[in-house]
């Protein structure tokens, strides 16, 4: 079988919702455009605060994350126009405008989300300099979508595509092959990417996105299975262009 790209996933503000995109044009040396543009910082990191700019890339620790308040893991959303547009099944819609000046709404909106994580309370919503991602490198990733239906045989339950907050799902490949991949290099229409690193999952992984609810220990489970807490792998883009659905995946 042919090996194609299923599906491209960007998550404008890190660990909040997330939206699938029907095209996306990659550069050289850059993560995919719009991904974890913005991210909410808790009052524990003000020090990290530039007047109200954040002027460096930070760890995840700084932000509301998945990892501590599982409620946020139910978030769904993306842009609409200007605005960003969020959803989750105990909150009322939200739509706001992310360079409006007025984070408000939006810090109201995920307060009670995060409450039960027990840190400090949402301060601001920042850009930073760079993707917010959980690494400091401009990378993006990759997730075969053969190795989640068989990661879902093994677990006898249903996982979905959220909960592991990829960008470019694989379809075609053998089961976990791209573990194996490191260095290796791929053709997706135009754009070359270099596999680097395999992804180290978190307790994030361990909720239903549908619920906010926690329904196993994801680290745990996949150490139980493969000695190793992982699942896909980073890449970075060396020769840009653009990539849609459908499009053929070459290992190089």
């Amino acid at each position: 079988m042919t090996a194609r790209l299923a599906r491209i996933r960007r998550h404008p503000v890190k660990s909040v919702g997330g939206e699938t995109l029907d095209s996306v044009t990659l550069t050289a040396g850059q993560t995919l455009p719009g991904d974890r543009r913005f991210a909410v910082l808790h009052a524990d990191a003000a020090h990290h605060l530039d007047g109200p700019a954040l002027r460096t890339w930070l760890p995840k620790s700084a932000f509301l994350r998945g990892a501590a308040a599982a409620s946020l893991q139910a978030v769904r959303g993306g842009w609409d126009g200007d605005a960003l547009v969020l959803t989750h099944p105990d909150r009322p819609p939200l739509r706001f405008d992310p360079q409006g000046g007025d984070d408000a709404p939006l810090l109201d909106w995920l307060a009670p989300l995060w409450a039960d994580s027990g840190k400090a309370p949402p301060l601001r919503l920042v850009e930073g300099p760079q993707a917010l991602s959980d690494v400091r490198q401009p990378w993006l990733s990759v997730l075969s979508l053969s190795s989640l239906a068989d990661l879902e045989r093994r677990l006898g339950r249903a996982l979905g595509t959220d909960r592991w907050r990829g960008n470019l799902w694989i379809e075609g490949w053998e089961a976990f092959a791209e573990h194996d991949m490191r260095l290796h290099k791929l053709r997706i229409g135009p754009v070359v990417l270099k596999l680097t690193d395999r992804i180290e999952r978190c307790a994030a992984t361990s909720v239903d996105t549908a619920t906010g609810r926690l329904d196993g220990d994801m680290p745990t489970e996949l150490h139980r299975l493969f000695l190793h807490r992982n699942f896909g792998i980073y890449a970075q883009v060396e020769t840009g262009g653009t990539i849609r659905p459908g499009d053929e995946v070459t290992v190089l």
